[in-house]
């Protein structure tokens, strides 16, 4: 009694050492000429696992215990009787390391998940509560976690290898352009440079503004997974005769990065200097509310940008701020010609685009404004227009 419970206080490595001890001895079974030369040749080289694979088997070969291989080589006894166990089954094979990932894992999206995913990206985000129409790794990944497709939302690279495996690719337009500005370089150092000012003062914030069209009709630049040779399917679309509705509607924007937020307010015709004026005025009424005192205006050199009753307009607007001590100020930024890279809120748009597009049918202009404000999270307003003089 005494002896077993010293044994046990020693712990379970002395108890593991015990029944080592009482294993029977084993050795490597006798060696061909060809496995001898193998094994010796292997002495040299280079890779540590086949080195000591080699060491222990002629040592085993040679009648050593494997105890006494494990204190010559450096490894455990456990690690000795593995490797004359592999030889018995592998031969020399088992001189080079296998992979030691689990080879039972299995996949999260197996054979029937994958049907089930293949039927997802066939419908609608829209059908799921989602507030676009086409799908993004992403958003796939949410969406098969909410249907019961996985335990846990997965992440792009695991969407994306599913779909590969289905012979599903990514099929996307590039295109590249350059600014013709020759002072492109000082117009967008003056740009950062105000951009660094904002981030150093907090009552200024830079307003990234432009226009975009909206069309009813014609669809979106996509880029989008799709079957091979079969990409994403937009239902054509045509001005009805009788239609009374525009074809495409614009709107007036202005990205506020700082704030995370887009002031949005669409107009009956088209962009003209007098509708700039009066979102100009709208925009300084909502920044100064946030508390904001100056605002840099980074905008391009469109027509109703650079004209004269708009310059006027801002001239007059700082010099009321100036003499009353109420107001956003605003410090305007022109663009280098045809660089929309520079402005942020040109993305804004077209990830929107994309968003909001209906692949198989045509939006009537109320749905296509209450699409774009809840995707921009803003309030739907009246929509700006020319005052009748």
């Amino acid at each position: 009694m005494q002896l077993v419970r010293a044994e046990v206080t020693l712990g379970l490595t002395t108890f593991n050492l015990l029944i080592v001890l009482m294993l029977p001895p084993l050795y490597v079974r006798p060696l061909s000429e060809t496995e001898q030369t193998a094994l010796e040749q292997g002495l040299r080289s280079k890779n540590a696992f086949t080195l000591r694979r080699c060491q222990i088997l002629l040592a085993s070969a040679r009648g050593t215990q494997a105890r006494e291989i494990a204190a010559a080589v450096g490894c455990s006894v456990q690690t000795v009787r593995n490797t004359i166990r592999a030889f018995h089954q592998q031969g020399l094979a088992c001189l080079q390391a296998q992979s030691s990932r689990p080879k039972t894992v299995k996949p999260i999206f197996d054979q029937d998940k994958r049907a089930q995913l293949h039927q997802l990206l066939h419908a609608n985000p829209r059908h799921y509560g989602k507030s676009r129409s086409t799908w993004t790794l992403d958003l796939l990944a949410e969406v098969a976690h909410e249907q019961g497709l996985t335990e846990h939302q997965v992440s792009r690279t695991t969407i994306e290898e599913a779909l590969k495996a289905m012979g599903i690719s990514w099929r996307r337009a590039k295109a590249w352009i350059v600014s013709p500005d020759e002072q492109y370089e000082l117009k967008k150092r003056q740009r950062d440079r105000l951009i660094q000012m904002s981030e150093q003062n907090p009552d200024w914030v830079v307003g990234f503004l432009d226009e975009v069209w909206w069309s009813r009709l014609r669809d979106p630049m996509m880029h989008s997974w799709s079957e091979e040779g079969q990409p994403l399917q937009l239902v054509e679309k045509t001005a009805d005769k009788a239609e009374t509705e525009p074809k495409a509607i614009a709107c007036y924007g202005i990205y506020l990065r700082a704030e995370a937020q887009m002031l949005l307010r669409f107009v009956e015709q088209r962009p003209v200097s007098e509708i700039t004026c009066q979102f100009l005025e709208w925009v300084t009424a909502q920044v100064s509310e946030m508390g904001k005192r100056v605002m840099p205006l980074v905008w391009d050199n469109a027509s109703w940008h650079v004209s004269k009753q708009v310059q006027q307009w801002i001239k007059q607007h700082n010099a009321q701020v100036k003499q009353t001590g109420k107001g956003v100020r605003l410090i305007v930024c022109q663009l280098p010609v045809k660089s929309p890279w520079l402005n942020a809120i040109e993305p804004k748009w077209i990830h929107a685009k994309r968003a909001i597009v209906e692949p198989q049918q045509k939006l009537s202009v109320q749905e296509l404004k209450t699409r774009v404000c809840d995707w921009f999270e803003c309030p739907l307003l009246e929509p700006l227009a020319k005052k009748v003089s």
